[in-house]
């Protein structure tokens, strides 16, 4: 599920590697949306994490007394990184930003991992990747994406901490992608409200913060679950 170019360009030459070169019998699924926007250029040293499933893309404020972990898929981590720099504009909550360009590649490792300690109970147990991607994170993690929460909740086992998921439950509908964001409440005020929700469950803010933001982002306390409409 890339959200750049250059994500989408490592995952197609790793799999035209493996199939063609070394004749693996793999089969590679990839989405991808004609949403315009500016891509980057490649970080250094991504490639082992987008193959893996997941690469950090922002680093959140260093000198914030809070800070949370954003996750976010295809095109959705672009309102992932506007929470982020709303975050720390309107509240000084540090925010670091992953793209997680596969939960089913995260979620493979980590029952890969499960399965050797079961069998080696005596050996140092393996650590799956996103364990350790997040090993040294601060704060508690949210991730949103334009897929149901199961998707991202694939991984909540490994996840080291307090974990949020947004998605697009509910019943399929044709509108404007805006619209559309907003009614799954997966947009980036919906990811705001989720990070400080987050922070103030763990007990690190006050839940008046969490009402008051709502308010200021002029959402409607009272609008249905999505879920259910």
């Amino acid at each position: 599920d890339p959200a750049y170019a250059y994500e989408l360009a490592v995952i197609i030459q790793d799999g035209m590697r493996r199939m063609f070169e070394l004749q693996q019998s793999v089969f590679y699924y990839v989405t991808c949306m004609n949403e315009n926007y500016t891509h980057p250029a490649m970080p250094d040293g991504a490639v082992n994490g987008i193959l893996r499933g997941m690469h950090a893309v922002r680093d959140g404020l260093q000198d914030s007394k809070h800070s949370v972990v954003l996750f976010g898929s295809g095109t959705i981590l672009r309102e992932v990184l506007a929470a982020a720099e709303y975050l720390e504009e309107h509240h000084r909550i540090g925010a670091s930003v992953w793209s997680v360009t596969s939960y089913n590649e995260l979620r493979r490792d980590g029952i890969e991992c499960a399965h050797w300690n079961m069998r080696h109970p005596v050996e140092e147990p393996k650590v799956p990747f996103v364990t350790e991607q997040l090993a040294a994170a601060k704060g508690p993690f949210i991730a949103a994406s334009d897929y149901m929460r199961i998707v991202a909740d694939q991984i909540r086992e490994w996840v080291p901490g307090h974990y949020s998921v947004l998605g697009t439950d509910g019943f399929g509908r044709s509108d404007s992608r805006r619209a559309l964001r907003s009614h799954f409440e997966v947009n980036r005020d919906n990811i705001v409200i989720a990070a400080l929700k987050a922070l103030a469950d763990v007990g690190q803010i006050d839940a008046a913060i969490v009402a008051k933001e709502i308010k200021t982002l002029e959402l409607d306390p009272e609008k249905p679950n999505p879920v259910n409409c």
